[in-house]
């Protein structure tokens, strides 16, 4: 039986189930019909009975044709050549096996109802010649089987776009989420590095203010205001960055110009102002052609490590190192002496920023390593340089 059996397509509605048996009642009493009137008489002869009977058999044989549509077929077909009443059950059974598209299942059953409507036609009396009713029938099975098929090729068709639509909508909705992904992951890179830079420098003059019994009216002044521009500073890239929360394009460009090379003089002047020891030493003749992605994300590797720095090993001096060419690469090392156990009010770290910096690197084609050599820290990066 398995090889009659075969995985049926999706269900039909009820709509289109009671079409497909309303059809197959129809033509069969109307078929059934036609032979009781040309029988001559109203006397409801034994073999109607019998043709009756079988033709109600066959109706619902049809229940089962999606799940055994080669073996109903072939059953349904065998009899229709002696049942006027099965005649509709036969066209049903039959375009629904020929919507499988499969000719080892069409032929036979093809040859079944050729051989079953000749056979009809033979012991009908007053039937036409052989020629004829050959003829006839196979137009008649011709048709019905080019029917299943079309509807068949029909069917795949619009399950093939189906698919399609469905596909594309679950790749749209993966390419909208990956988009917020990457868009929640700059965001959140962004502030780290802006916002972690300019808080570090209020945890640090906060601390020496809380720690520091012994300094002067004027050193406690210093150490406030620099705690006040730096949190209104703060304040300002924060407000900066929930503008670019609020842009209804993920890839749109944050609202301001971003820091570049340019301002890395502004950033080392900035710190040095808050009491961190920095060397500088430049190798580029013009920071300024440096490409705006390269020079932002160079930037805020310096910017990150000056605040690594001033968490972990506050007054030590920190190098900063830049060299480079358009058409080759640029380089940049930033170096620290280590310090063991933070020092008290140190700001705690998250431990997010040296991961935030190697996926900057990575993200323009660059790379980045954080290493421990002769007891200093060091961060090195080198990112591409186009011509």
């Amino acid at each position: 039986m398995d090889a009659f059996r075969a995985e049926p397509p999706p269900p039909l509605s009820r709509r289109q189930s009671m079409w497909r048996y309303g059809f197959a009642v129809v033509c069969g009493a109307g078929f059934w019909t036609a032979a009781f009137y040309d029988s001559g008489t109203w006397d409801f002869r034994p073999f109607l009975a019998v043709d009756l009977l079988i033709g109600v058999v066959s109706i619902v044989l049809m229940r089962w044709r999606r799940r055994y549509p080669l073996a109903v077929a072939l059953v349904v077909g065998a009899v229709g050549g002696i049942a006027d009443a099965a005649a509709g059950a036969v066209v049903v059974t039959a375009v629904s096996l020929a919507t499988r598209r499969k000719w080892q299942e069409i032929v036979p059953v093809a040859v079944v109802n050729v051989v079953a409507s000749v056979v009809y036609f033979e012991i009908q009396p007053g039937r036409a010649q052989l020629p004829i009713s050959l003829l006839v029938t196979a137009v008649f099975v011709g048709a019905i089987i080019t029917a299943g098929m079309y509807v068949g090729a029909r069917r795949d068709l619009l399950a093939t776009l189906q698919e399609r639509a469905d596909r594309a909508e679950r790749e749209q909705g993966q390419r909208v989420a990956q988009a917020q992904l990457t868009e929640r992951a700059r965001i959140a890179r962004e502030m780290h590095d802006a916002l972690g830079h300019r808080l570090s420098l209020v945890a640090l003059h906060a601390g020496a203010l809380e720690y520091c019994r012994n300094l002067s009216d004027d050193e406690v002044a210093e150490a406030a205001a620099v705690t006040r521009q730096s949190a209104h500073r703060a304040l300002d890239e924060l407000h900066d960055i929930l503008g670019v929360l609020r842009t209804l394009e993920t890839d749109a460009p944050p609202e301001r110009p971003q820091p570049t090379l340019v301002d890395l003089p502004a950033l080392v002047h900035e710190a040095r102002g808050s009491g961190t020891k920095i060397r500088l030493h430049n190798r580029i003749d013009d920071l300024g052609t440096a490409p705006d992605a390269l020079g932002r994300s160079a930037y805020r590797m310096i910017q990150e490590s000056l605040t690594n720095a001033r968490k972990h090993a506050p007054d030590t001096a920190v190098d900063v190192t830049l060299d480079g060419r358009p058409g080759g690469q640029l380089t940049l090392e930033v170096r620290n002496p280590l310090r063991l156990g933070a020092p008290a009010g140190a700001p705690p770290g998250s431990g997010l920023g040296l991961l935030g910096l190697t996926e900057r690197a990575e993200l323009i084609g660059g790379r980045l390593e954080h290493t421990r050599s002769d007891g200093d820290f060091v961060v090195r990066a080198w990112l591409p340089w186009p011509a």
